[in-house]
């Protein structure tokens, strides 16, 4: 069935009406519950407000409503077969010839592009909301209500200079001053070569983190077979930013999707494992095809001429405990990809081929049955 026929244009509108309700509710219970535990865990603060818990109970909402996110297009798919098999629309779509992959069609086809425009659009917004949240929760637990995501126990970072030398930079403490520029004190880089060998080692007494480059001060440079260079400034090329460096510091649900492949770049390149920020970005490009396979599993449910058979509680009962065996599953084998037991796109991408799959032999069964 074309999905812009006006067939297809129902379904689409049902199945997106239905998203929106139980998105909606989903939304007020995780508010709830969140604002709850929140308040009890600064029931004995008085520096804590009540707009201050509301907030971080907003921001936080987005990461938590990506894990429910396939569980909400799921019951959203129920309702909606379950609504048109009720009123005998599914048995009047058929009799007009349609076979169960036309019915199918425009549903996919819509829940396909809500899954490009969460990963596209909403992604980066929940992105930045969850890294607020980071800082929030953070302040929250340092009692600072100007603190940032850097903390006194010092900040290492890692970075390839070109292809045969690489650095390491230790700082005693990190502060952010402004929104582009970080300060750091007691400042030591050590310049190696791929082998490990040192080459070089400077130590400075301040530097400030400014575009492109690390402002040093007061600082000594050692190099074999040299004399101890001492200078009172140099400028120190880098293509470390601040929001790169941050990044250490946040989960990588707190990076935009369009952030993530520089991102893993970086961090390759300079010799970090990016085994975590590379699952992310597969799991945002598989999510589309995700939420698909999630219809077609509420389709093996609730999609039949007669709806007597099972009764809404098999509906219920069968559909969501399909779903938390998909979700299960899926975290059994991303801890795998995690730690590298298995490709990080295979890790990712089995869950969804597994469902789709399954789904789709029933459905095959039943379309001959």
């Amino acid at each position: 069935m074309n999905p812009k026929s006006i067939l297809g244009r129902y379904l689409a509108k049902q199945i997106i009406f239905n998203f929106i309700a139980v998105l909606l509710m989903v939304l007020g219970v995780v508010l709830l519950f969140e604002v709850v535990e929140l308040l009890r865990k600064a029931s004995n603060r008085d520096d804590v407000t009540f707009w201050f818990i509301m907030e971080m109970a907003l921001t936080k909402m987005p990461r938590t409503l990506d894990m429910v996110f396939p569980f909400v297009m799921m019951i959203a798919a129920m309702a909606t077969f379950w609504r048109v098999s009720k009123t005998n629309e599914f048995v009047i779509i058929r009799a007009a010839g349609v076979s169960i992959w036309g019915f199918l069609a425009p549903v996919l086809f819509a829940v396909f592009v809500l899954g490009a425009l969460n990963v596209a659009v909403v992604n980066p917004i929940s992105a930045k909301m969850y890294e607020i949240y980071e800082t929030l929760d953070y302040r929250f637990d340092t009692r600072n209500p100007n603190a940032v995501l850097f903390s006194d126990k010092g900040l290492w970072t890692r970075e390839a200079v070109d292809d045969n030398t690489f650095q390491v930079m230790q700082a005693k403490s990190a502060r952010q001053e402004g929104k582009d520029s970080l300060f750091l004190r007691d400042v030591s880089i050590l310049e190696m070569n791929r082998k490990s060998q040192p080459q070089r080692r400077i130590e400075a007494f301040a530097a400030t983190l400014n575009d492109g480059y690390f402002d040093l001060k007061d600082l000594k440079i050692y190099e074999a077979g040299k004399p101890t260079q001492v200078l009172s400034s140099l400028k120190y090329k880098t293509a470390l930013t601040v929001d790169r460096i941050k990044e250490n510091f946040v989960e990588p649900d707190a990076i935009s999707f369009w952030d993530l492949p520089g991102t893993i770049s970086f961090y390759e390149r300079s010799g970090f494992s990016a085994q975590k920020h590379l699952l992310r970005y597969y799991s945002l490009l598989v999510s589309p095809f995700l939420l698909c396979a999630m219809v077609l599993v509420a389709a093996v449910f609730a999609l039949r001429p007669n709806n007597r058979r099972g009764g809404v509680m098999f509906l219920i009962v069968g559909g969501i405990s399909t779903g938390f065996v998909v979700y299960f599953l899926s975290q059994l084998i991303y801890a795998f990809g995690l730690n590298g037991t298995i490709p990080g796109a295979l890790a990712v991408l089995t869950p969804t081929l597994i469902a789709t799959l399954i789904s789709v032999s029933i459905l095959l069964h039943l379309e001959d049955g």
